[in-house]
């Protein structure tokens, strides 16, 4: 089972276009032939796990119970839940059991996922081993700029994404098994 890990706002609401989004980019992550991976609970991550069932999809949600103990359990649409005992736990989970790294728009705990997964492929990079691609909602480039320490080289490790086709080069590029 190959794993797309997307990562995404859990106040997206149905109605708002980055719910319709977020469906759309599980549709098209199940439609390429992939599992989706999300944080299990709900807005983009139900929007991403309702849009990969009605493709045909499997979706894994990588819970923390801990962390969010007011909230029931899973979406609806999870077919396996991982439960992780911490934020960084989650994180962590969520990208090692992914081929590739996707990221909707969202607020500051997507921000920390898609700078995890950034980091991560930085030193894959610098070390010479295999990095595992990254796609981000192209807003994000707004956000994240070179300067300070961040050199256009490693802003090249991030891929804009700006619409459902784009996501769906991205997936067509990625290796096949």
């Amino acid at each position: 089972m190959r794993l797309i890990t997307v990562f995404g706002s859990s106040r997206s609401q149905p109605g708002q276009a980055a719910y319709t989004e977020a469906h759309a980019w599980g549709r098209a992550i199940a439609r390429a032939g992939f599992a989706v991976a999300t944080g299990g609970y709900n807005g983009a991550m139900e929007a991403v796990s309702h849009g990969a069932k009605e493709a045909g999809g499997l979706v894994v949600g990588v819970t923390a119970p801990v962390l969010f103990p007011q909230r029931s359990g899973p979406n609806v649409h999870v077919d396996l839940e991982l439960p992780s005992s911490s934020l960084l736990t989650r994180i962590e989970r969520l990208i090692d059991v992914s081929v590739a790294c996707v990221a909707l728009s969202g607020g500051v705990g997507t921000l920390t996922e898609i700078l995890c997964a950034w980091n991560l492929i930085h030193i894959a990079q610098m070390q010479g081993l295999p990095i595992k691609p990254l796609g981000v909602y192209r807003g994000w480039l707004e956000v994240i700029q070179p300067g300070l320490e961040v050199t256009p080289e490693t802003l090249e490790l991030l891929t804009p994404l700006a619409s459902v086709e784009q996501l769906e080069g991205f997936l067509g590029g990625l290796p096949r098994p």
